[in-house]
C-alpha cells in the first residue's frame, strides 16, 4: 500500500455530531434532526459558494448553518448556540481514529489531514483530540480559497509531498469526497460507519471499511 495516508477530518476523524451529543438532554427530542440539518447545510454552503466562484471561511459557514438548523427546528433552544459552537471547535475524535493514526505512524507511514476546515478550526480539533504528534501535515482548503470536491483541493496533497496521486491513500467517510479522490487518481477508501448505500458508481472506492481499525490492521 502507498505510504502516504491522507484523511478527511470532519466525519472521518472527528465526530460531527459530538457537539449535539454533549447537549442532547438540553436540546430535546429533535436534537439529532437539528444536528443532521446543521451538517447538511454546512456542506451545501461550501458547494454553492465554490460553484459560484466565492469563498467564505468554513467556521463562518458552520455558524451560518447552525443558525439555519436552529431556525428550522425551533424546539431546540437557540440559547444553546454558543455552547454548540464551542463544542464543534473541539470535536471528539472517533476512538478508532486515534488508534489508526498511532498505528500508521508506528509503522513508518506519513499521515495527514485534508479538510474544508480553516487552519484555526483544525488546530482546535487536533489539539483537543491530542493527535497532533501522529500527523505530519494538516492541509486546509483555506490555502486556495475553494472547497472540496474541486480537483485543486486534492492537488494540495501532491504538491505538499511532491508525489504522484497514485502514491496517496485517501480516506474519507463522505462518499462524494471518496469519488473526488478517485477521480484525481488517489487510492480512495470509504469509511462507511453508517452502512449507507453506495453511490457515484463511476468513481468507486478501492475498498469499503466499516471503521478505521481495519485500515490500521492492513497497513
Amino acid at each position: 500500500m502507498p505510504s502516504i495516508f491522507v484523511f478527511d477530518a470532519y466525519g472521518t476523524l472527528f465526530d460531527v455530531h459530538a457537539a449535539i451529543g454533549r447537549f442532547r438532554g438540553q436540546a430535546g427530542p429533535d436534537a439529532d434532526r437539528m444536528s443532521d440539518i446543521w451538517r447538511t447545510k454546512q456542506l451545501e454552503y461550501t458547494w454553492t459558494l465554490t460553484l459560484n466562484g466565492h469563498y467564505t471561511e468554513f467556521w463562518t459557514l458552520t455558524e451560518q448553518a447552525l443558525d439555519f438548523a436552529l431556525a428550522r427546528v425551533p424546539s431546540v433552544d437557540k440559547a444553546l448556540k454558543p455552547k454548540l459552537l464551542d463544542a464543534y471547535f473541539q470535536l471528539d475524535a472517533f476512538p478508532d481514529a486515534r488508534a489508526a493514526l498511532r498505528t500508521l505512524k508506528a509503522k513508518g507511514h506519513k499521515t495527514s489531514i485534508l479538510s474544508n476546515g480553516s487552519p484555526k478550526m483544525l488546530k482546535g480539533a487536533v489539539d483537543a483530540a491530542g493527535i497532533g504528534a501522529d500527523l505530519d501535515a494538516v492541509l486546509s482548503v483555506d490555502a486556495i480559497k475553494m472547497f472540496k470536491p474541486r480537483p485543486e483541493v486534492y492537488a494540495l496533497v501532491t504538491d505538499h509531498y511532491k508525489c504522484s496521486p497514485g502514491d496517496v491513500t485517501f480516506v474519507s467517510s463522505n462518499r462524494w469526497d471518496v469519488a473526488a479522490g478517485t477521480s484525481v487518481g488517489f487510492r480512495s477508501l470509504w469509511v462507511n460507519r453508517s452502512k449507507a448505500p453506495d453511490e457515484y458508481l463511476d468513481f468507486p472506492p478501492a475498498q469499503v471499511l466499516a471503521d478505521l481499525n481495519t485500515l490500521a490492521e492492513q497497513a
